[in-house]
């Protein structure tokens, strides 16, 4: 801690009310108690649009944002001093007068299969039923396993699995890193590689969120500069590049994933139609470029294989968004 830093008396931090987001917020309590034991670091629960309307995807209810926006709320209102999110569901753009002040340490990235009675994707019959509730997910279990059906999936982590337990899918795809935060590894069957099923951009990677200024003087960002994860930051920076690029959403199947090693780092991406039908995908390494460049030299392999055409298609095909299922 630096110690011309001014730590305020009290920290308020605004979190989902879900088991996995406030598992994120207590450990973000956590980490800043030890910093700044002078300081008394609260935790404010709030439900979002996302979090109550259950009943329709996300890409047909506006997204990333409905998981947000009344956190940032409280923090304009002066009610929170800080929210923290899953990366994954926090927008390219941030309204004026928000910042990311830190992303914090990875968790596993990969996606999970899930399921009571199979061990894999590769081991479900035809037609068997898979929920998921990201249309990336969606676009590349289609692609490989057009003879299942696949289905949304919404609710949080304990309602997923819930929903699975009473039989509703044969198997479901969930993100390994909320498994593993909520002691839940062992309900992982399988872990998918990267290589058949790209993460999404910030996958697996919490981000803490201000306000941009505050009038008491205190310097936030400074205070929260401990938590940022050097590595992870690059890695998400460049991802959420790409998918800033395409106008990246909960509403396009796109997923974008990269790797840190030293001074080098590799961005992999790929958009597709909901069906899986067609797709496009990059895969770059990058020695001298920042993040940014990265992100751009992907998109732009991207735009070279019609992603723009591909993307296109997804807003004219709604219907494919609520399930996909076995082709003929």
């Amino acid at each position: 801690m630096c110690p011309q830093l001014q730590v305020p008396a009290r920290l308020i931090i605004a979190s989902r009310e879900s088991r996995l987001a406030m598992w994120q917020a207590e450990h973000v309590r956590a980490r800043l108690a030890a910093l700044y034991p002078q300081c008394s670091v609260e935790i404010l629960g709030m439900t979002t649009r996302g979090d109550q309307i259950l009943d329709r995807a996300l890409s047909k209810v506006g997204g990333k944002g409905l998981f947000v926006k009344e956190l940032e709320v409280a923090m304009d209102e002066g009610r929170a001093d800080l929210a923290v999110h899953s990366l994954k569901d926090v927008p390219m753009e941030l309204p004026a007068g928000f910042a990311l002040a830190a992303i914090l340490e990875r968790e596993d990235p990969r996606d999970a299969f899930v399921s009571n009675d199979y061990a894999s994707l590769d081991a479900l019959p035809h037609g068997a039923v898979v929920g998921t509730s990201s249309l990336r997910r969606q676009s590349l279990i289609a692609a490989r396993y057009p003879h299942l059906t696949i289905l949304p999936l919404r609710g949080n982590l304990d309602t997923r699995l819930g929903k699975l337990d009473r039989g509703d899918y044969a198997a479901i795809i969930l993100a390994a890193a909320g498994l593993k935060r909520l002691g839940l590894e062992e309900r992982i069957r399988a872990v998918l590689d990267p290589e058949y099923s790209l993460p999404a951009a910030g996958q697996g990677a919490m981000a803490i969120e201000i306000r941009s200024e505050r009038s008491d003087g205190v310097d936030l960002a400074a205070l929260l500069a401990p938590l940022n994860h050097w590595a992870t930051a690059q890695a998400v920076t460049a991802e959420r590049k790409v998918s800033k690029i395409f106008g990246g959403s909960c509403q396009i199947p796109l997923a974008a994933f990269a790797t840190v090693d030293g001074a080098q780092m590799r961005l992999r991406a790929m958009v597709a139609t909901p069906d899986g039908a067609r797709m496009a995908s990059a895969d770059v390494d990058g020695m001298a470029a920042t993040p940014e460049q990265l992100g751009e030299a992907v998109a732009e392999l991207l735009r070279a294989q019609d992603a723009a055409a591909i993307l296109a298609s997804c807003a004219v095909t709604p219907d494919q968004h609520e399930g996909v299922a076995p082709h003929a």
